[in-house]
């Protein structure tokens, strides 16, 4: 794997990305490639549902080696993120040396590697393999936590003060990702290689759909993919539909035979992408299933392909 990223060039990371289902743009590629070639952690920011944890699953792939995944959420502290003792093997020793008149009780008896139970931050830096590190959804944590990690990212090393440091045996490829639900702290972002991914454009969206479904035709795709643009951008929602509701729609709109979006198919599924109350009655109100066919319909009629030259406000059809 040292071979393989020592050699590796942005063009061939992008041809491994497409080959694992990943549609990239030149941003976002130069920006991973960097990342791996300093050997920096790279912290990806983004709303729900763009592809932020799918980097790290792809890299993983490409790279054929272990993902070590860390899910944050409040309240998450160092020991379920880095080590703990196996307390009862450790009575189990004590008992034992007790039981043995002759033979005195010292910390290097219970504290040693034998009795850590790893938890994914160590288990990465003991990795034998270079492997991949996931820290996911790290905004959930506090900025307690963020400056724990500084010593792990910035020297990738961890102290344990019963054993000393432990130094990674291989660099892991880190990836933090965050929704920004709060902001972090400078610290973090300094040891860092920064990524924003946006939601996509209806353009490379289709080509998302078309390379992950390939059974839905570009008609339905263009379709699929206006409709859900126009959600994201005329709507004011508590949660914008992400790109795997957007391909869980295509499915099930493939598994109801449609070739196109009509009015009774669009209030029928919009369950798969509306998954509030609240958005779901903003969407009625604001602009319903007549509304939404009819700026598909709009937004479509210009496009080479023709996908939609419907006749009326109640379908997209095609």
């Amino acid at each position: 794997m040292d071979n393989q990223l020592n050699t590796l060039t942005a063009a061939e990371l992008k041809v491994a990305f497409e080959a694992q289902g990943y549609i990239s743009d030149k941003e976002l590629i130069t920006t991973v490639f960097l990342a791996l070639k300093l050997e920096k952690p790279l912290l990806i920011e983004g709303a729900p549902g763009v592809g932020k944890t799918e980097i790290a699953k792809v890299l993983s792939s490409v790279f054929n080696t272990e993902l070590i995944r860390l899910q944050c959420y409040e309240g998450l502290d160092e020991n379920k993120a880095l080590y703990e003792w196996n307390y009862q093997r450790q009575l189990i020793k004590i008992q034992m040396i007790r039981d043995n008149a002759s033979q005195d009780i010292s910390e290097q008896d219970i504290f040693s590697p034998e009795y850590l139970l790893e938890r994914p931050l160590l288990k990465a830096i003991r990795a034998e393999k270079r492997a991949v590190l996931l820290i996911d959804e790290i905004d959930k944590t506090d900025e307690e936590f963020e400056a724990f990690l500084f010593e792990i990212l910035s020297d990738f090393q961890i102290s344990i003060p019963e054993l000393g440091t432990i130094k990674a045996k291989h660099i892991p490829i880190v990836i933090l990702t965050s929704n920004h639900d709060r902001e972090l702290s400078e610290g973090l972002r300094r040891r860092c290689v920064y990524l924003y991914i946006d939601y996509p454009s209806i353009e490379k969206e289709i080509n998302i759909i078309r390379t992950k479904i390939p059974e839905a035709t570009e008609k339905l795709a263009l379709q699929i993919a206006t409709a859900v643009n126009h959600l994201r951008h005329s709507l004011t929602l508590n949660k914008q539909p992400s790109i795997a509701e957007t391909l869980d729609w295509t499915r099930s709109l493939i598994a109801m035979h449609a070739d196109y979006l009509d009015s009774t198919l669009v209030k029928q599924t919009m369950g798969l992408l509306l998954k509030n109350r609240d958005d779901l009655l903003a969407f009625q109100k604001d602009l319903g299933v007549d509304g939404l066919c009819a700026a598909v319909k709009q937004a479509t009629a210009t496009n080479k392909t023709q996908a939609c030259d419907c006749h009326g406000t109640a379908s997209c059809k095609g």
